[in-house]
């Protein structure tokens, strides 16, 4: 059976077609230019404009479930849908991605991070931080910006960090920009933005088993963080095929377990 899935994300949407155990398809939008274009409210609900997308949700005269996730999840209700938190739709994702029944997942994505721990397949505990973005990809994206590079650039340098000591995404700037001025090497003020990231994330992994780290959302594309942590925590640390689609393929397939029932 077919399912949709959804990930209402704060800087991206992103969506997931899944059938069985196979993924159909991947599509990704920018946020706002997404709800411009495609998005509406119609009696208190969020409605999509599923065909100017392209997507048929009836196959063979069968409904195809949808189920969604995100940001603004707890205020906006997607019309037709089954909206579920955050934390089942990365948790289902990161157990079929890697195919897991017991981890500590990291997700990092543009707002905000989240830790959870998953044994024999079930939510024990979990921590989220969602009242900062200098633990997210914006605080990378803005970093970036200040380096006049690209992501990519900015992920393959982790070694010899300088030390960055401001806890606030705006003050890390102002203090990287002196940095720069300093004349600091590139290779050493981009291992020590990596590193600062890798710093505020550390005190949300003390409290959980480290054993096995899944990491998703946008940041698991940025190597040198991963290579941080996996010296810092000495875990085996564990980036799925599809890391930025994760809370999307969760929710697709938690629709198929809503199928069933």
């Amino acid at each position: 059976m077919r399912t949709l899935g959804i990930d209402l994300g704060s800087r991206r949407i992103k969506m997931i077609a899944l059938e069985g155990n196979q993924i159909l398809w991947f599509k990704s939008f920018d946020t706002i230019p997404f709800y411009k274009q495609f998005g509406g409210i119609r009696k208190g609900k969020l409605t999509i404009d599923f065909n100017a997308l392209g997507i048929d949700l009836q196959k063979d005269g069968t409904a195809t479930p949808v189920v969604a996730t995100g940001y603004g999840r707890n205020n906006i209700d997607l019309e037709n849908a089954r909206v579920i938190p955050e934390i089942q739709a990365h948790c289902k994702g990161a157990e079929f991605q890697t195919g897991l029944s017991s981890f500590t997942l990291l997700d990092m994505g543009g707002q905000d991070t989240k830790v959870a721990r998953v044994e024999n397949g079930l939510l024990v505990d979990f921590i989220m931080n969602d009242k900062c973005a200098a633990s997210s990809g914006r605080y990378l994206e803005s970093m970036a910006g200040v380096l006049d590079i690209s992501l990519e650039e900015l992920s393959r340098h982790f070694q010899k960090p300088l030390p960055l000591n401001a806890t606030c995404g705006i003050f890390g700037e102002s203090e990287l920009i002196g940095k720069i001025i300093e004349g600091h090497p590139l290779e050493q003020l981009c291992a020590g933005v990596n590193n600062a990231l890798l710093k505020r994330v550390l005190p949300m992994l003390r409290a959980f088993d480290k054993d096995v780290l899944v990491v998703t959302g946008g940041v698991a594309k940025n190597g040198a963080l991963i290579r941080l942590l996996e010296a810092s925590t000495k875990s085996r640390v564990i980036v799925p095929p599809h890391p930025q689609f994760n809370g999307a393929l969760g929710c697709a397939v938690q629709g198929r377990v809503q199928a069933k029932t």
